[in-house]
């Protein structure tokens, strides 16, 4: 895949390590706690997925590779047999309707509360989670996590690819390992969330070491052409301070360039910053890019093409939208063609359950749902 394609690329069809993409447009991975109690993925996400498999890739919302990396109420897991055949009518779903998918793998480190997980968070240090996190009863305190030993360290890494192994014998196209966002891979990274003084933390190369084990440990079981991973320079959501990114991330690329991974999808990407410039020099992989497309409502105008556009002329060889997709099921032809686009409604974006504001947004071709507004 070259880095000079023209901005009208991101029509044109595109391949990323086996797969053929008929566009350059991915949806972007969005927690939608739409899952059983259980984390087990209902047939209404698999509705939800089939009908966006128009995008030239889906990156799913997060799957916890153990329980005690539950985040949040009704996210989904992929540690039990229940959950992956979940997982297994939605690959069936988007695959029938077309579609290319990947799975993303997420522990939620300190982003996490026993009322949640039945379980105390585990972290690299214990540094609680500020702000508070939402539970069954409302959002309440977050607890310190407990400092994982290098015994649980290990131990996660092989959940980690035993979650992959299950995710490909489900039927994705993939995984995407979730480094980004301030859940516990980036808390590894981050020197405000890892005090240790072991070989996990400290030094730049110790602080990259625990996400390059899970990657290899990944790519091992799955294959690394079938493997991609997720990150977030400079990105302080749930509480990640990084005082050292520009050495740690053109470090870890470093160390990633070697392994053959299908990509790197690098989230709320700017190609105005010398960070997105660091990156693809030294990336010479894939390059997936997650624009800046400011507060969560409204979407823009044009759904984020010019970003996309942008970001395209910058050396990103696919580009992933959020928002957009959620609200627009239909959203690669609408964007391809003109159409306006229907708004996100800010019912039914997270711990509701049930269709409102999920499988009932309007489409192009068909009549209008009810109770949607387009």
């Amino acid at each position: 895949m070259t880095h000079s394609a023209e901005a009208d690329s991101l029509f044109a069809p595109a391949r990323l390590g086996s797969l053929e993409l008929p566009n350059r447009l991915v949806m972007a991975p969005m927690t939608r706690n739409r899952a059983e109690d259980d984390g087990t993925p209902p047939p209404l996400m698999a509705e939800y997925y089939a009908q966006r498999a128009g995008a030239g890739l889906i990156v799913t919302e997060a799957a916890i590779p153990a329980q005690v990396g539950i985040t949040t109420p009704n996210v989904t897991g992929i540690y039990t047999e229940r959950q992956v055949e979940g997982w297994r009518g939605i690959a069936e779903a988007v695959h029938a309707a077309g579609g290319r998918i990947v799975m993303q793998i997420e522990h939620g480190g300190r982003v996490g509360h026993r009322d949640n997980s039945g379980l105390d968070p585990v972290a690299p240090s214990p540094i609680a989670l500020p702000g508070g996190i939402h539970t069954p009863s409302g959002r309440r305190e977050a607890p310190v996590p407990r400092e994982m030993t290098t015994a649980e360290i290990r131990a996660t890494a092989a959940a980690f690819a035993a979650a992959a192994r299950s995710g490909v014998r489900a039927g994705f196209d993939g995984v995407e390992v979730h480094a980004a966002n301030g859940y516990l891979l980036h808390q590894f990274l981050a020197d405000g969330t890892n005090r240790r003084t072991d070989e996990y933390g400290g030094s730049v190369a110790n602080r990259i070491r625990f996400v390059l084990e899970v990657v290899r440990a990944v790519a091992a079981e799955i294959g690394a052409e079938r493997t991609g991973i997720r990150l977030s320079p400079g990105n302080t959501v749930n509480g990640i301070t990084e005082s050292d990114a520009e050495a740690l991330y053109p470090a870890l690329l470093e160390a990633l360039a070697p392994l053959g991974l299908a990509y790197v999808h690098l989230a709320y990407a700017d190609p105005g910053l010398a960070m997105f410039a660091a990156i693809r020099r030294r990336w010479t992989g894939t390059l997936i890019a997650n624009p800046v497309l400011g507060p969560a409502l409204p979407i823009p105008e044009d759904g984020g093409l010019a970003k996309a556009r942008e970001l395209v002329e910058a050396g990103a060889d696919l580009v992933s939208l959020g928002r957009a997709f959620l609200a627009n099921p239909d959203l690669v032809e609408r964007l391809r063609t003109g159409a306006p686009l229907n708004p996100v409604r800010e019912e039914g974006l997270e711990y509701t359950g049930g269709p409102n504001g999920y499988t009932d947004y309007p489409t192009l071709a068909g009549a209008e749902p009810a109770g949607s507004a387009a």
